[in-house]
């Protein structure tokens, strides 16, 4: 059945390319007779609507209306002259089948947005002369050709094992995205333990952001969160701590810096200019026989290593209150009254460690957009995609158009400030419907002086001030993107899957079901090197020297 399923969507998905592109554009050799410029970004591409038109791609996020309808989109247009035909299909359906578009060589699109492309497909269809270097093209983009000379450090990540660029970025620094995971903890339900004099070691003013706890004192607390009926509705339904298994935001790895261990879900990390791999860390064994103890108790939510960002939110908005403690970006998001919740300090553990690690998300993403070789008028489309490079059309395509998200008027300072949330609708509800996000370019110059941050941006920085950049594990850093050769690519896509496959299912195994043995670990350490961990890091360091 379920290969039944998946013929039928492959079957639906080719059908839906397919259509879309029966009437692609021949190429126009004579540019000047529609009145195509590139110099100057204010003023329209083309003369007149209709006169040139091209076909994306664009998988979308389910909440997100149809491209075709977006104001921002409409605005583009408006604003341009360029006709686009936005052909929009699920993420999860073109990840699915990525590599069956790209085979369809009749059927092609002009452009993939939201193109997901690795640095080894990329090498992979510029090889096959399927995607175009975008070098040659650079003069007709000056919203981008001006990034690349402010920013040579973007020039360099942008380019192939071959020297050229084949895909465009997207470039959002705020600073936020290394510290992926806050501790929330409800401080009315510890307020009632108080009370009650279950717990003798907090007063009631203590109760404030940035407390800090020793990981003892917590597992009480998350004990008695479980043996009360801290929501006074007669169930034992309450869920002392909870989170999202190995998800990008809100996971279990800062619990991992309690015992010296600078977590993060690719469990790679940059100390003092070395690469390490963090389950081969003193404590890491330790730290994970350790809370598959609360695991085991009830403590942790079981349904962590299966439940779906979506369905964590879910637990959070419900009727009766269930959480106790939990992981994420901020408490707004995920309950109805974050009031009551407090940010904590990171947990202190049997041997005085109070630390996190960091997240290898880059704020600096490459794959984003490719343009393909049958494309007719590349120049043309790459300006239009240019525009989108501008901060002001930057703001609205990750955050949604002026008048819906944004005021009309400017603040006093000049800068993009946004409306209200509508009532019934969340930050994120009213952001994914009306931004199709991707290639934006917003950068700390831009937040002083063309865009104000989103409210809950600043909340989130003020937090991470407090409680997590003073903790990072000492020395640590993220890994910045990395450019490799064409060995290199292929020597990591033979380890880095098979690498990353064994740890989730062993450790997912030894949290769940059973801590493991000192014997079991060596194994465990004997496997990595045997598929290849040695020869990865030994990758890793090369190319990070390089840039260094």
């Amino acid at each position: 059945m379920k290969k039944i399923y998946f013929a039928v969507i492959m079957l639906f998905m080719l059908i839906f390319i397919s259509a879309c592109n029966g009437d692609q554009g021949e190429e126009i050799t004579d540019l000047e007779s529609i009145g195509y410029q590139w110099e100057d970004p204010t003023q329209p591409i083309v003369s007149e609507k209709g006169s040139i038109s091209f076909e994306i791609l664009a998988p979308k996020n389910a909440l997100a209306d149809d491209y075709n309808d977006m104001q921002i989109m409409q605005t583009l247009h408006d604003m341009t002259n360029v006709d686009i035909n936005w052909n929009n299909v699920s993420e999860a359906s073109y990840l699915a089948s990525k590599s069956l578009i790209m085979a369809d060589k009749k059927n092609l699109p002009d452009a993939i947005y939201h193109a997901g492309f690795s640095e080894q497909e990329v090498i992979l269809y510029s090889s096959r002369k399927q995607i175009i270097a975008l070098d040659d093209y650079l003069e007709y983009m000056p919203n981008f050709s001006q990034i690349l000379r402010d920013r040579p450090d973007i020039y360099e990540l942008m380019k192939s094992a071959d020297g050229k660029i084949y895909s465009l970025p997207r470039i959002e620094e705020m600073g936020l995205l290394a510290y992926p995971n806050l501790l929330f903890l409800n401080k009315e339900w510890v307020s009632d333990l108080i009370q009650s004099g279950d717990v003798n070691f907090l007063e009631e003013t203590d109760l404030v952001d940035g407390l800090s706890m020793n990981i003892d004192d917590f597992e009480d607390i998350l004990t008695l969160f479980k043996t009360k009926d801290m929501n006074k509705n007669g169930r034992s339904d309450e869920l002392p701590l909870s989170f999202v298994y190995q998800n990008w935001q809100g996971n279990q790895s800062d619990l991992y810096g309690a015992f010296g261990v600078p977590e993060n879900v690719n469990h790679l990390t940059l100390i003092d200019g070395e690469i390490t791999f963090t389950a081969t860390m003193d404590r890491w064994m330790e730290a994970t026989n350790f809370y598959h103890g609360w695991v085991d108790r009830g403590l942790i939510d079981m349904e962590v290593f299966s439940q779906s960002q979506d369905q964590f939110l879910a637990k959070g908005k419900a009727a009766e209150q269930k959480l106790g403690a939990f992981y994420w970006w901020e408490s707004e998001t995920v309950v109805t009254n974050p009031e009551d919740y407090i940010v904590m300090a990171p947990l202190i553990g049997p041997y005085g460690d109070q630390s996190i690690g960091v997240a290898n998300t880059p704020e600096v993403s490459k794959g984003n957009f490719v343009v393909l070789s049958n494309c007719a008028n590349p120049e043309v489309l790459l300006t239009y995609i240019d525009r989108f490079y501008d901060p002001v059309i930057s703001a609205q395509i990750n955050y949604g158009p002026i008048g819906i998200v944004y005021e009309e008027e400017l603040d006093e300072n000049g800068m993009l400030v946004q409306k209200p949330i509508p009532d019934g609708m969340t930050t994120d509800e009213l952001r994914l419907k009306n931004a199709p996000l991707g290639l934006i370019y917003l950068g700390e110059y831009h937040w002083n002086n063309i865009v104000n941050m989103e409210p809950r941006a600043k909340l989130r920085l003020e937090r991470l001030a407090l409680v997590a950049v003073p903790y990072v594990y000492p020395g640590a850093q993220p890994i910045p993107l990395l450019s490799y050769t064409l060995d290199e690519i292929n020597r990591l896509a033979r380890i880095e899957q098979n690498l990353s496959d064994y740890l989730y299912q062993n450790q997912t195994i030894w949290l769940k079901d059973g801590g493991l043995t000192l014997s079991e670990y060596q194994t465990f350490l004997t496997t990595l090197n045997s598929i290849g961990l040695q020869t990865a890091l030994d990758t890793y360091q090369d190319a990070y020297d390089r840039m260094s």
